[in-house]
């Protein structure tokens, strides 16, 4: 059997296991997958139904995060890792991270049906929480797999339990003590790359009249969850120039961060920001007075770690000088990190010519989003990622990813391991102990 006769009769197992996810998930209007908790259990557990299936070797670690291992003929030689998640945010979509653990598992099992046997170990990982909606950080599974979740990320409670980080771990049965800044809870041997397919979260693709894009590279973002102005609160009738008030400290800082984005794509250097909590006290605050209190929330974003970095600078500039402006105090709160991830040149060269081997057309593309792939990538482990066509965005109920280019990452993604996984030598590999 051709890998694309392989490929074509995989679509209608992943239609069916992705209608199985969104039964999981189901939560009107939208998906909700709570990360550590019964139905994020549940679709690992349907993973390793479909892993029984093919053969594969299963595994959990420390943090719960699951592997599934299609073992190699060299089991000593460099492993290929691909994966992503299945937690979603409340009453988003069925396809954010889980269209990348479909795909992996689809390649495998189209390589399986080609008669492909691997020299190396290919393993598909399921990572726990991508989502920084449930405990204020994200990407905690690949964070912990890869030894770089801080050890006070685990008293973290999340955001509708109230239960910390640990609790969950221990009830999904993992170990909580066991998650060490430092060590490495991934598959014992070298690493040859990671791989990661993910829908888009911008319509680029849509545009482009594309199914898939090669990434070029994931941001890195600074967030912080909940940044606080306290001003006085005040009788609606008050002058201007008495008034501190913080609802417009608020909004000055909004449209000085939309000016400051502007500017830098007039310049031609790519970011973004957004805010997505921005509100007055809802226990206080009434038609006819002043607002002494405002919240928000902020993530930053940018492709290079420099560029991040001054982003900081101008963004605490924009806080001094709003506060000063408005005799207000303005607390950023905690600070939140995830490393920009560079995607690896070669990987990103085979994953195209594979794509173009299939018959698949594709595009170069910076991600608009982060991904547990750049926490490999800021590790040192080679890293691709294949973003897939998605109309409507993500993080919502109208996601629209077609089956069809999902089934464009699974060829790419089999094609690559056919032609490439078996022969890497392990000069390229990064050693994992």
């Amino acid at each position: 059997m051709t890998l694309a006769a392989a490929v074509a009769e995989e679509q209608p197992r992943v239609a069916a296991l992705l209608d199985r996810l969104a039964a999981i998930g189901a939560d009107p209007p939208g998906i909700t997958r709570h990360a550590f908790d019964e139905r994020e259990n549940a679709a690992h557990a349907l993973a390793v139904v479909e892993a029984g299936r093919l053969g594969l070797q299963v595994a959990r670690d420390a943090a719960c995060n699951l592997y599934l291992t299609w073992p190699g003929a060299g089991r000593s030689a460099p492993r290929v890792l691909l994966g992503s998640h299945f937690d979603s945010v409340r009453h988003g979509g069925n396809f954010d991270g889980a269209a990348g653990v479909v795909a992996a598992l689809a390649a495998v099992s189209a390589l399986r049906a080609t008669g492909f046997t691997p020299r190396a170990d290919i393993t598909i990982a399921a990572f726990r929480c991508e989502e920084a909606v449930w405990f204020g950080l994200g990407l905690i599974g690949s964070r912990a797999a890869l030894g770089l979740l801080p050890r006070e990320a685990l008293d973290r409670r999340r955001a509708d339990t109230g239960l910390t980080l640990a609790d969950h771990i221990t009830r999904c049965g993992g170990d909580p003590d066991a998650i060490v800044p430092g060590t490495r809870l991934l598959p014992v041997g070298p690493i040859r790359c990671f791989l990661e397919a993910h829908i888009e979260q911008a319509p680029s693709l849509i545009e482009a009249g594309l199914p898939l894009a090669i990434a070029t590279g994931i941001p890195g973002n600074i967030r912080h969850a909940a940044i606080r102005i306290a001003g006085e609160d005040a009788h609606v009738g008050l002058p201007r120039r008495f008034r501190r008030d913080a609802a417009l400290a608020g909004a000055d800082i909004f449209t000085a961060l939309d000016a400051l984005w502007a500017e830098e794509e007039e310049a031609g250097r790519a970011m973004a920001f957004t805010i997505g909590r921005f509100h007055t006290d809802t226990s206080t605050h009434e038609l006819t007075v002043v607002a002494g209190d405002f919240t928000f929330s902020l993530d930053l974003r940018a492709y290079d770690a420099a560029h991040l970095a001054a982003l900081e600078q101008r963004l605490h500039a924009i806080v001094a000088e709003v506060a000063a402006r408005r005799g207000v105090g303005i607390e950023l709160g905690p600070r939140n990190a995830a490393p920009v991830g560079p995607c690896d040149p070669a990987l990103r060269a085979g994953l195209a010519a594979a794509a173009a081997r299939m018959g698949i057309a594709t595009m170069p593309l910076g991600s608009p989003a982060s991904h547990d792939a750049a926490n490999f990538a800021a590790a040192g482990i080679p890293t691709g990622l294949l973003l897939i066509r998605n109309a409507n965005g993500s993080h919502n109920p109208r996601e629209a990813m077609e089956i069809p280019d999902l089934m464009a990452a699974t060829a790419t993604f089999a094609e690559w391991l056919r032609a490439e996984a078996a022969g890497w030598s392990r000069s390229r590999s990064v050693g994992i102990s």
